[in-house]
């Protein structure tokens, strides 16, 4: 006959459950679809990475992963959506550098990138690289710093916008060396090139991968990696720390879910992310987007973030960088 059940046993069948819940949840995830969502228009360089991924998620994770546009207000209308959405997983931000930054610019902006996300791995880099002007009497890192710091004031740099990474990329580099030159904001990067190549412009920071198709033709000149990582294709091209120790800024691209996403529910994505960086067929395929594959687990993500957020906060109040 069964004898009735104490309370001690009673508590210790709950507990047992209890521990039980959150595992048998993590080895049920996922059980639907994915969604990504990206913050910027299809076709765009982050939408491309997000694409990388969400076409090898689904061999680790048996589940479809989808990708989502929801472009503007510098891809904070798909962050806020994000960090809205339910800390189960199944909603995840293709996030980049440019919300740290945007943080900061804005900061009435409704999230802040750093408390309102669970990192889930670091997927990308995308380089970026400073190009000039064939006439320009400067072909190294160390030969540009020299010729701007001699002439203040004379030479203008162009990127893709105030606040862009590529901006305050090279802010840093003005900050670290005492440069005087003036920045000329473009609406994109794809009128930049033309105006190095004919001189209206003398310098551009644009991304490697189309840097690196004007350097090879000869129609511009590649002076510098403003990362310290190497590229395929770009092997002779300085990198900027050559000439400032320590110096290292690309954008990075991230897998980011709500705050308060089950940290079993984080190592299974984070595990299956891994697994598509390390696939052999992706980094020829990030090549050609201007990506390199570059794995970062979730807890060395969570510290570079915040470190990056304070380096970029930093650079903006000692520049007097203003959003536009």
């Amino acid at each position: 006959m069964n004898q009735p059940m104490t309370w001690t046993r009673r508590t210790m069948v709950g507990a047992t459950l209890a521990l039980a819940a959150p595992f048998a949840g993590a080895q049920a995830f996922p059980n639907r679809p994915l969604r990504i969502l990206v913050g910027y228009a299809a076709g765009g360089g982050v939408d491309a990475m997000a694409r990388m991924l969400a076409q090898r998620l689904p061999a680790a994770l048996g589940q479809q992963v989808v990708v989502e546009n929801r472009a503007g207000a510098s891809g904070m209308i798909a962050a806020e959506a994000v960090a809205r959405s339910a800390p189960d997983g199944y909603t995840l931000l293709m996030g980049e550098t440019g919300m740290l930054i945007t943080s900061h610019l804005q900061p009435r902006a409704n999230l802040d990138p750093i408390k309102s996300f669970t990192p889930v791995a670091g997927a990308f880099v995308a380089p970026l690289m400073v190009v000039v002007n064939n006439e320009l009497p400067a072909a190294t890192p160390q030969e540009l710093i020299a010729l701007l710091k001699k002439n203040p004031g004379r030479y203008s740099y162009a990127t893709s916008g105030v606040g862009t990474v590529h901006h305050l990329g090279f802010e840093l580099m003005k900050a670290r060396t005492g440069a005087f030159i003036v920045h000329i904001p473009y609406r994109g990067a794809a009128q930049i090139l033309p105006d190095v190549i004919s001189g209206q412009v003398p310098i551009g920071v644009v991304s490697a991968a189309a840097g690196l198709a004007q350097a090879r033709s000869g129609r511009v000149r590649a002076i510098a990696l403003m990362n310290t990582g190497k590229l395929a294709g770009a092997e002779n091209v300085h990198a900027m720390a050559d000439a400032l120790p320590g110096f290292n800024v690309a954008p990075r691209v991230m897998l980011l879910a709500p705050a308060g996403t089950p940290q079993a529910v984080v190592d299974k994505l984070d595990e299956a992310v891994r697994g598509v960086l390390e696939s052999s067929d992706l980094r020829q395929t990030a090549a050609q987007q201007g990506a390199v594959p570059a794995y970062m687990p979730q807890a060395a993500l969570a510290t570079a973030l915040a470190g990056e957020s304070a380096e970029w906060a930093r650079i903006i109040k000692a520049q007097n960088i203003a959003a536009q």
